[in-house]
């Protein structure tokens, strides 16, 4: 993978030719190209727009060209710059109807489910600021057609949140898992869930994809053996 170092604090880096990773402090985001056109996989934290910006433009991507962003669940370090951005560009934000409420800040985040080692890092991650209330353009459901990437298709993976999602492009295989799954010292299942149970559930369904390229919100995208990685780890 190639890094552009042009942003201060978010970190551009290629996974595969059409296929981006926006490295931040906590957690990522992606960048995924049709042709000029631009969709974003969630938007990180509050205030990263302008360094969001730079590190595409570093590396030759125009941001006027983002067409969608779409959030994989309501929590702050995947919904924060999604606001700014899409006022800058003109985009449009697409999130499942489950979580839409808690994204528009009608309704307070839903507390996890924490096992007694996760409470430290998740304290961590109360350092990032609170994301605003963010409009909600498009309310998603499984199965919806997402109109870039060949064919990318909403996969609902409840359990991190009631509203999460994972983003599947069948053509390229690739997954965008959101949470549910991390890749932090191996394909692993991923923390602060709501309801333990339902996410490996939804973390099986993902298994069963088998993708050759698979995106997290924490931890280094996998392709290589990524389909076998993910069935060992959902089993």
């Amino acid at each position: 993978m190639d890094h552009v170092d042009d942003a201060r604090l978010v970190e551009l880096v290629e996974v595969t030719p059409r296929l981006h990773m926006l490295r931040l402090p906590i957690g990522q985001a992606y960048v995924w190209r049709d042709g000029t056109e631009l969709t974003l996989v969630d938007a990180g934290w509050v205030g990263a727009a302008g360094e969001i910006e730079a590190a595409l433009r570093g590396a030759g991507l125009d941001p006027a060209r983002i067409r969608r962003i779409v959030i994989t669940h309501g929590h702050r370090d995947h919904i924060g710059a999604a606001q700014e951005l899409a006022d800058r560009f003109g985009a449009e934000i697409l999130a499942h109807a489950a979580d839409a409420a808690v994204i528009r800040g009608e309704l307070p985040v839903a507390p996890p489910d924490l096992l007694d080692w996760e409470v430290p890092l998740f304290e961590h991650g109360l350092t990032v600021p609170d994301a605003p209330p963010t409009r909600v353009d498009r309310e998603l459901a499984d199965g919806d057609d997402l109109g870039f990437g060949d064919g990318a298709v909403v996969v609902h993976t409840p359990g991190h949140t009631p509203g999460s999602i994972a983003v599947h492009l069948p053509h390229h295989g690739v997954l965008f898992a959101g949470d549910t799954v991390a890749t932090v010292q191996g394909v692993t299942f991923g923390v602060f869930h709501i309801d333990r149970a339902l996410a490996r559930e939804s973390m099986r369904r993902l298994a069963e994809l088998r993708p050759s390229v698979l995106c997290v919100g924490h931890g280094e995208p996998v392709t290589l053996d990524t389909a076998e990685q993910l069935a060992k780890a959902a089993a």
